[in-house]
C-alpha cells in the first residue's frame, strides 16, 4: 500500500488542477468576445462562431491524446502543456486579422490546449481519491463549469474599457502565468494510491480492481450503455445552455437583462451541480444518482411546459443547471469503477465522444425547431423529456447487466 505520507498534500494537487481548468473553461465565455469581435473585424457573427465550433469539434482528439500520455505516466505533461497551449491560443487571438486566423488560434490551438489539459488534469487527480471519486471529480470539473462565471465579467469589462483585442491579450497572458504556477504543485498519482488511514469497505475488498485497455472497454456492454448515457445526459443541459437566454425571452417574456441574470444563474447551478450530485453518488452510488439526476430533468421540463411563469423558468433554469453539473461530475468515477484507473485516461476520453455528439446535435436541433417554430421551444422541450427518459431506461438495463453478472 502507498502511504500518503510520502507525497504531496493530495488537496493541493486537486487544486493546483482545479485552477488549470478554471483558466481553459474560459472558452464557454466566447459570446462575450463574438459581438465585440464580429464588429471590431466587420466579421459575420457565423463565421465568428465557427470557431466556437472548430474549438468543440477537436475535443475528442486531444482527450484521447491526453489520456494516453497520463496512462503512461505523463498527466503533469498533459495537463500544463494543455493548459499553455490553451492560453498561448487566447492570447494569439488578440493579433487576428482574419477569420481563418481566429480559426486557427481559437478554434485549433486553444481547443487542443483545453481537451489535453482537461484529460490530464481529470484522469490524473480523481486517482489521488479512491474514497471520494465522486467529490473530486465534481470539484474539478466544477472548476471548468464555472470559469465562464469569472472569465465574462473580466472579459466584459476589459472590452468595454480597452478592446475585443486587448481582452483576449491580457487574458491569454494571466491563463499562461496560472498555468505555470499550478504546474509547481501537480504530481503524478502514483498506482494503487490510497490515503493514509482509509479502509476499503468489505464489498470494494471482495471485489479486486479490474483494468481494462480501451479495445476491452469496447468488447463490454457496459461501454455501449455508459456512452449513450453520458450522451443522454448532457443532451438537456447543452440545448439549453446555448438557448436559456433565446427561452427566457421567447416564452416566458423576460428581457434580455433578466434573461442574462438566469443565465448566469444557470452556469452558477452547473457550476455547483457537479460538487454536488459527485459527493451524493460518493453516497447512493452512481446509478442510484443517475436516476435521480434523470427524473429531475423531466421534472424540469415539465415546469417550463406547464407552470407558464417566470417561477416555472426558474425551476427549470435551476434544476437543469444542477442536472447538466451532475452528469459531469458522475461519470469520470463511474468509467474508473468499470475500468479501472490504469487506463481512465484514455478510456474516459473515447466515451466522452458521446458528450461531443450531443453537442453537436443538441443545439443545432433546437435551433432547427426556433427556426420552424416561431420561437417556441415546446417541440425541443418534448424532444428533451423523451431523451432523458431514454436515459432512465439504459441506466435500468446497465443495472439489470450488473447485478446479474454478479449473482452468476
Amino acid at each position: 500500500m502507498v502511504k500518503a505520507k510520502n507525497y504531496v498534500n493530495r488537496w493541493i494537487i486537486l487544486a493546483a488542477s482545479t485552477s488549470i481548468l478554471l483558466c481553459t473553461g474560459a472558452i464557454y465565455a466566447f459570446s462575450v468576445f463574438a459581438g465585440p469581435l464580429s464588429i471590431a473585424k466587420n466579421w459575420s457573427m457565423s463565421d465568428v462562431m465557427i470557431a466556437f465550433g472548430i474549438n468543440s469539434a477537436v475535443g475528442p482528439i486531444p482527450m484521447i491524446l491526453g489520456g494516453f500520455l497520463t496512462d503512461k505516466g505523463l498527466a503533469k505533461w498533459s495537463s500544463v502543456i494543455g493548459g499553455l497551449l490553451f492560453g498561448l491560443g487566447f492570447y494569439l487571438s488578440g493579433y487576428v486579422t482574419s477569420p481563418l486566423m481566429l480559426y486557427i488560434t481559437y478554434g485549433l490551438l486553444s481547443g487542443f490546449g483545453q481537451g489535453l489539459a482537461y484529460s490530464g488534469c481529470l484522469s490524473n487527480t480523481i486517482k489521488f481519491f479512491p474514497d471520494k471519486r465522486g467529490l473530486a471529480s465534481g470539484i474539478i470539473t466544477a472548476g471548468m463549469g464555472g470559469a465562464a462565471i469569472i472569465a465574462a465579467p473580466i472579459g466584459n469589462y476589459l472590452i468595454e474599457s480597452f478592446d475585443v483585442l486587448y481582452a483576449f491579450k491580457i487574458l491569454g497572458c494571466t491563463y499562461i502565468v496560472v498555468v505555470m504556477v499550478a504546474s509547481f504543485f501537480i504530481k503524478v498519482a502514483p498506482a494503487n494510491y490510497q490515503p493514509e488511514g482509509w479502509v476499503q469497505a468489505n464489498s470494494q475488498q471482495s471485489k479486486p480492481i479490474i483494468n481494462k485497455n480501451w479495445q476491452e472497454m469496447l468488447k463490454t456492454p457496459y461501454f455501449y450503455l455508459i456512452f449513450f448515457m453520458l450522451g443522454t445526459g448532457a443532451f438537456s443541459g447543452l440545448m439549453i445552455a446555448s438557448n436559456a437566454s433565446g427561452i427566457g425571452q421567447n416564452m416566458f417574456g423576460l428581457t434580455s437583462a433578466l434573461a442574462a441574470f438566469y443565465v448566469s444563474l444557470y452556469s452558477l447551478s452547473n457550476c455547483a451541480g457537479r460538487v454536488v450530485w459527485g459527493t451524493v453518488s460518493d453516497k447512493l452510488g452512481r446509478n442510484k444518482t443517475l436516476d435521480i439526476i434523470f427524473s429531475v430533468i423531466i421534472f424540469a421540463f415539465i415546469s417550463f411546459l406547464f407552470i407558464p411563469s417566470q417561477a416555472g423558468f426558474a425551476i427549470g433554469i435551476i434544476a437543469l443547471g444542477l442536472c447538466f453539473g451532475g452528469v459531469m461530475g458522475v461519470f469520470p468515477p463511474m468509467v474508473m469503477e468499470n475500468y479501472g484507473p490504469i487506463n481512465q485516461g484514455v478510456n474516459y476520453g473515447i466515451i466522452f465522444v458521446g458528450y461531443s455528439s450531443a453537442a453537436f446535435f443538441a443545439p443545432k436541433l433546437t435551433a432547427d425547431i426556433l427556426v420552424n417554430n416561431d420561437g417556441d421551444y415546446t417541440k425541443a422541450f418534448y424532444i428533451a423529456i423523451a431523451v432523458a427518459f431514454l436515459g432512465l431506461i439504459l441506466n435500468l438495463i446497465y443495472k439489470q447487466i450488473k447485478k446479474t453478472r454478479m449473482q452468476n
